[in-house]
């Protein structure tokens, strides 16, 4: 890079990305809800996270526009999480960073 100004502008972007899907458990969110929407409960035991967190985690990525939540007027009423068409745009992406990691799996594995 030319600059220091060159150099953050090159990297921004990564950083903005990482703000929006860092942590551990937003990538697991997007998976899964990238096969099917699911329920508030459906998300928890699948990914074994606790309530508090999910909660939060789903809130985020709705504030990102990455997934919608529904609500429907049952007794009691139950809400559906799904991704958006937006939040579909990183299933490439992660599929990416999937496939990375069954590659280091795999080397690290041959090492030990």
């Amino acid at each position: 890079m030319s600059s220091p100004q060159a150099c953050n502008a090159y990297l921004r972007p990564v950083r903005d990305a990482m703000d929006v899907l860092g942590g551990k458990w937003k990538i697991p969110i997007i998976m899964l809800l990238s096969l099917k929407e699911r329920r508030f409960k459906e998300i928890q035991r699948e990914i074994g996270v606790t309530a508090k967190v999910l909660s939060q985690e789903l809130k985020d990525l709705e504030s990102h526009e990455l997934v919608r939540r529904t609500v429907f007027d049952t007794v009691p009423i139950s809400v559906e999480y799904a991704l958006t068409d937006y939040g579909r745009t990183l299933e490439r992406v992660i599929g990416e960073i999937r496939q990375w990691g069954v590659l280091h799996r795999e080397r690290i594995l041959e090492h030990s």
